[in-house]
C-alpha cells in the first residue's frame, strides 16, 4: 500500500478511530505532506486546534518519507483492529 491509498482506504473503516488514533493520523499526515510545523501554536481555548497542533508537533524532526512509511503502517494496523466496509 503507498501513502495515497493509504489515505483513502482510511476512509473505508468500519468504525471510526480513536480520537488519539485520529490526532496520530493528523499528524502523521501533515509532517508527510507538509514538513516540519512550523506555525503558531493555537490559544488555549482553541482545544481541538491545539490537539491538532501538538499531535503534529510531536513528530517534529522526521523526515516526510518516514512520516509517511508510519503512517501507511498505522493504517494497517487500524484496518486489522476495526475492518473495512464492504463495497
Amino acid at each position: 500500500m503507498d501513502f495515497d491509498s493509504a489515505v483513502n482506504t482510511l476512509k473505508t473503516l468500519a468504525s471510526s478511530p480513536t480520537n488519539d488514533e485520529k490526532l496520530t493520523l493528523y499528524g502523521l499526515y501533515k509532517q508527510a505532506t507538509v514538513g516540519d510545523n512550523t506555525t503558531a501554536q493555537p490559544g488555549m481555548f482553541d482545544f481541538t486546534g491545539s490537539a491538532k497542533w501538538t499531535a503534529w508537533n510531536k513528530v517534529k524532526g522526521t523526515t516526510q518519507d518516514k512520516a509517511k512509511t508510519k503512517y501507511i503502517a498505522l493504517v494497517g494496523t487500524l484496518i486489522a483492529k476495526y475492518g473495512l466496509t464492504a463495497p
